[in-house]
């Protein structure tokens, strides 16, 4: 749902009717809290998000529904607010991979709403600055609706539901590749470790996509470590034997031996939302976004692939694991 700054729902995606058992053309220009009592007032809040699991609310026909209850401010939009709703019943009923699931194609609808009605007029508002001249405020105008663009890109990302080209790559040169940027920009002056299996076989993947994946989990473990007097990242790989999972109910479980992963000795993930890190919208840090572990969540999945959080080892670090398939002999 899409709540304006006068707290009046001006959208609703096919989900949310199915779930308040209201139709969108009844709810639009209601306020948000003659359909549903938000977990707690926006109003008494400082401009930042919200997020409340398994909560009980009651919908405007006095029906308690238990739902996971997420709100994000919408940039660069001030007032204007994204609420996505999930069925906590639901979820615990098909596990933590559908949940995920649904919370990705709850993106998928809100992306492509605001693509369509902000991205266009963007493209009136810079052109129009630019037949003003060059100049300071000129420049200025230019410049906030390039960075604007570039969220609703990222955003898009979670819109593009066709299948990825899937292939037999050899994983290290994109491991490599992906250090190297990482290196020369926002880990400049970090130590990288590096511990590899070297006999690890070649895995079904696309290119572009786990390029993708490790470079957003290179930058979560930078900025987890960024007030650490030592920090440390590392890269692992791994071939795990007997290592199967399923995508979806009723799904056979396939094997997933290729493993990635991405060590830091952060403080790792606020307790509350340790479990729902992949869900977009989700994020532990005040200036987070909630997209980029939710974009390396959809990518894996789409390659075949499950991704995992965990605190492990002694002394205890943070690790974000990639379990992905290997490719057919």
């Amino acid at each position: 749902m899409v709540v304006d700054p006068d707290h009046r729902v001006a959208h609703a995606n096919a989900l949310a009717e199915q779930l308040l058992n209201l139709s969108e053309r009844l709810m639009i220009g209601q306020r948000l809290d003659a359909i549903i009592p938000p977990p707690d007032d926006p109003r008494n809040r400082d401009g930042h998000g919200l997020a409340v699991y398994d909560t009980e609310i009651s919908t405007a026909r006095g029906v308690k529904i238990r739902v996971d209850f997420a709100e994000t401010q919408i940039a660069d939009y001030p007032g204007w607010r994204v609420i996505t709703l999930h069925s906590a019943a639901t979820s615990r009923r098909l596990g933590h991979s559908a949940d995920r699931a649904a919370g990705a194609r709850a993106a998928v609808g809100a992306a492509a709403m605001l693509a369509h009605e902000i991205k266009n007029p963007l493209s009136g508002i810079r052109g129009a600055a630019q037949l003003l001249g060059a100049g300071e405020l000129t420049t200025l105008i230019v410049t906030e609706v390039d960075r604007i663009v570039a969220l609703i890109d990222r955003m898009q990302d979670f819109s593009d539901t066709r299948p990825l080209p899937l292939a037999s790559e050899n994983i290290y040169p994109l491991l490599g590749h992906a250090r190297r940027l990482a290196l020369a920009g926002f880990a400049r002056g970090i130590t990288i470790e590096e511990r590899f299996d070297p006999s690890l076989p070649p895995a079904q993947i696309n290119r572009d996509a786990l390029l993708q994946i490790i470079i957003n989990l290179l930058k979560n473990a930078r900025e987890a470590v960024r007030s650490e007097r030592e920090p440390q990242l590392v890269m692992t790989t791994a071939y795990r034997h007997g290592i199967t999972v399923s995508a979806a109910p009723g799904k056979p479980r396939v094997p997933l031996p290729i493993e990635i992963c991405i060590f830091d000795n952060g403080p790792g993930a606020p307790a509350e939302i340790a479990d729902h890190l992949f869900d977009p919208f989700v994020s532990g840090r005040r200036e987070g976004q909630g997209l980029g572990l939710a974009l390396v969540d959809k990518l894996t999945r789409d390659m075949g692939g499950i991704v995992q959080y965990a605190r492990e080892g002694t002394p205890e670090m943070t690790v974000l694991r990639l379990l992905l398939p290997r490719a057919a002999s």
